[in-house]
């Protein structure tokens, strides 16, 4: 999603920076520029309008035209404009003291309320709550049934009512929550038409019965510019808290989510980047904002990293500096990479990491780790134990086992010599900081792994990055682990 937009903008940019001093007419035809990629982006045109005449007022300012970096004070003016587009701060999910708390979703049709409710309530469920889902929505054919096999899957129970009026299944909920001692009530309502005006009574009289704390809209990313119709038909009916996007991870253009704020002054609350459970994200303005520009979001891969961080993945990386690097530990940050979203998602959240994959044709290749985990399946325990031991024939068997070539293991040989040096390098360091020994410091405290470049050292990828260290020299920057990983993808052939 915002990938057209985001490329317009940086190829903008990238044209000022070029330019040394900036003009007025520099000014005026880059402003121009602006307004046609937030216009073909599907960005309301009242909006556009707006946000490009406050941006274009601000960078004609003698502060900015007179300073030696202009062309970034005007990025900078952009970014802080578009943070304010979309809503200046951060706008959590807020809940009251009683219980249960109500959370109404209300949509169109086919916005994807059902799911996000599920995604929601595995979120607060992680956050240590005990959510309820209530099935509300007794229209659309198997509707309960599709929150029932959701909620299974994420271990949350689901009122269903078989047979009562949504008004009734909603009350029953709060019950049931009351009774069973469940603090939230996610009330998954009927989609409906703006001109369906038996609907829309229906959900001012669900609001009106359960009283839910936050009323929340869901709308599809998809929609185009008729987003801000559609918001504003609710906003006048039932009113609304916050709006949840979903399906941002769409090829749409997708700008119409960023006309929301603005039009109606209600906070974007989540954003749903898939189709994972765990794929809903609260939303900040700031970094969506960066990312659009093509700053990346590397503080979002550090938080995904910090959420799958456990005791045994530190457990992990101190042996790993204690005793060296193990198949084990390959195929275990290859399954976090998954887990976190894959290649083609990290990429995509690191600085400049969309040009690359635009570079790339916008393919990553996901299926090179299934195959190095064939591979690393393939070898007995004390293979995966001591990779050094693996000589030309048991090379010749593992390819065998896993359905490759013996060219492909000794790649995958030589992958893990230099992620091993890296980690010797990074045991090193540990004993220079901490004493001959490296397992502690001056008050008898464990060191800290250390990130090293080309590796991660971020919690939850046990401080390396399976794909580090491709091309040997390790880079040091954002952009060389992209071109390392760029010419990984290109050069390698598993």
């Amino acid at each position: 999603m915002f990938n057209s937009l985001s490329d317009r903008l940086t190829d903008t940019f990238d044209r000022l920076r070029g330019k040394g001093k900036l003009t007025e007419a520099d000014i005026t035809a880059a402003m121009r520029e602006i307004r046609m990629a937030l216009l073909e982006a599907d960005v309301n045109y009242k909006v556009v309008k707006d946000f490009v005449a406050r941006t274009r007022e601000r960078c004609l300012t003698v502060e900015v035209m007179d300073s030696l970096t202009p062309a970034q004070n005007v990025v900078k003016i952009v970014l802080d404009e578009l943070i304010e587009l979309l809503g200046s701060t951060e706008s959590k999910l807020v809940l009251s003291n009683r219980i249960p708390n109500v959370i109404m979703l209300v949509g169109l049709q086919g916005s994807g309320k059902t799911t996000a409710a599920a995604k929601l309530a595995f979120m607060l469920k992680k956050q240590g709550r005990s959510p309820l889902l209530a099935a509300c929505d007794v229209y659309r054919p198997a509707a309960a049934d599709q929150l029932a096999t959701l909620g299974g899957e994420i271990g949350v129970p689901v009122f269903r009512g078989d047979g009562q009026h949504p008004v009734d299944i909603a009350k029953g909920a709060v019950r049931e929550a009351v009774d069973h001692m469940r603090d939230v009530v996610i009330v998954d309502t009927a989609g409906r038409l703006q001109i369906d005006e038996q609907m829309m009574q229906e959900a001012v009289d669900i609001k009106r019965a359960v009283k839910p704390d936050q009323v929340l809209m869901v709308v599809d990313a998809m929609t185009g510019q008729d987003i801000v119709n559609v918001v504003s038909t609710f906003a006048e009916r039932t009113d609304f808290d916050g709006v949840i996007i979903s399906k941002l991870d769409g090829d749409a253009r997708g700008g119409g989510a960023l006309s929301v704020r603005q039009v109606t002054g209600k906070p974007i609350k989540f954003v749903s980047m898939g189709e994972k459970p765990d794929s809903l994200e609260v939303f900040n303005p700031e970094r969506m904002a960066k990312r659009i520009l093509g700053m990346g979001d590397v503080v979002g891969i550090i938080e995904k990293a910090q959420e799958m961080a456990d005791a045994e993945q530190v457990e992990a990386a101190e042996r790993m500096l204690r005793e060296g690097f193990t198949m084990n530990d390959m195929v275990d940050q290859m399954r976090a990479l998954k887990k976190m979203g894959g290649m083609k998602s990290i990429i995509g959240m690191l600085p400049g990491g969309q040009k690359l994959l635009n570079q790339m044709g916008g393919n990553v290749d996901e299926s090179v780790m299934d195959k190095i985990e064939a591979m690393i399946m393939s070898m007995t325990a004390e293979e995966r134990l001591k990779p050094s031991i693996i000589n030309g024939q048991r090379r010749a068997r593992i390819a065998r086992g896993s359905g490759t070539t013996p060219t492909d293991v000794n790649n995958l040989m030589r992958q893990w010599g230099e992620m091993n040096k890296m980690m010797g390098k990074m045991r090193s360091m540990s004993q220079q900081m901490g004493g001959k020994k490296g397992k502690k410091g001056k008050k008898g405290k464990r060191m800290r792994m250390p990130g090293m470049p080309g590796m991660s050292g971020m919690p939850g990828m046990g401080g390396a990055n399976p794909f580090a260290g491709f091309g040997g020299s390790g880079g040091g920057s954002d952009m060389d682990m992209l071109r390392a990983m760029e010419q990984q993808m290109k050069g390698k052939k598993f």
